[in-house]
């Protein structure tokens, strides 16, 4: 088990329980979540460690590792999947000002990005610690995912792009996994994080029943503020962040779904419309946001 006496992003002590959170995927376990007053990031108390976590996956209802369609809302994910992949594409593309290149997925899943980059032309990595989800890549994509410990043998400059979708709040090895990142991205490289975020108005409204918050699996819940000093200390800044705009909608839906609100879909609709609105007049705001990052230059 994981306890934290001090901030695993910044080592500050200045950290206290926030609020509690429940478990809606697998266990039913609840869950304290701690804020750190010194960077902003809240974290998740007293989980399982990196060998025990796995447990708390193991469900059909798990997406990113089962890609199942049973259910509304994973439906409606299924039904936009393809147009966001080719948007992930076009980002990665603009911000890296290449059509093609070296690209790592960290976290990749069943592997849906990274045969969308492959069909783009581009010589793709991926990483992901889930046997059934690599089962998965293989067999619809001819995707052949390595170990996430594999990060770790990794040589020096060698991509031009590094992405963790909604993959870097799942990290246990937090600063050892930026420290490494650094390291394999070029120079001129670019890397793209996306991860909810806890100051959002979805958040706001749905507060513990928030499903972005997905304890225990969600180590870390982070603001912009938080992402901002975190890369900054790896010797990173942030270049752009970019709206994820179907986010607000699909946890809006998860979050009516965990407070037993089977007639909730038209109020999940509006609070993620508003959620958007609000973040069009600060994008810092949005659900889940893009973080576009580039190494410093002295």
């Amino acid at each position: 088990m994981v306890n934290h006496n001090q901030c695993p992003a910044c080592k500050s002590i200045d950290i206290f329980p926030k609020l509690e959170a429940q478990d809606y995927t697998v266990s039913n376990e609840k869950f304290s979540i701690w804020h750190c007053a010194n960077c902003s990031i809240k974290f998740t108390q007293d989980v399982a460690d990196q060998n025990s976590i796995g447990r708390y996956y193991k469900s059909d209802n798990y997406i990113s590792h089962s890609d199942t369609k049973s259910g509304l809302v994973n439906s409606l994910y299924h039904s936009i999947r393809k147009f966001t992949l080719l948007l992930k594409r076009k980002l990665i593309q603009n911000q890296t000002q290449l059509k093609s290149g070296t690209i790592l997925d960290i976290g990749c899943g069943t592997g849906a990005f990274l045969n969308t980059m492959k069909e783009a032309g581009w010589k793709i990595t991926g990483l992901e610690p889930d046997d059934r989800a690599i089962a998965k890549a293989k067999s619809l994509y001819q995707i052949q995912p390595q170990s996430s410990s594999e990060l770790f043998n990794m040589s020096e400059q060698q991509f031009d792009a590094i992405t963790m979708w909604h993959v870097l709040e799942h990290v246990h090895q937090l600063n050892e996994y930026f420290f490494q990142i650094r390291k394999i991205l070029k120079d001129n490289g670019t890397l793209f994080i996306a991860v909810p975020n806890y100051t959002s108005f979805d958040a706001y409204f749905y507060k513990e029943t928030w499903a972005a918050y997905d304890v225990p699996r969600h180590l870390y819940h982070f603001s912009p503020m938080s992402m901002e000093l975190l890369v900054k200390r790896y010797g990173m800044k942030i270049k752009t962040i970019k709206p994820m705009w179907f986010d607000s909608y699909y946890v809006s839906m998860l979050s009516e779904k965990y407070r037993g609100n089977k007639l909730g879909l038209f109020r999940a609709v509006l609070i993620g419309k508003i959620s958007n609105i609000l973040c069009l007049l600060n994008k810092r705001k949005c659900s889940s946001v893009i973080y576009v990052i580039n190494k410093m230059t002295n």
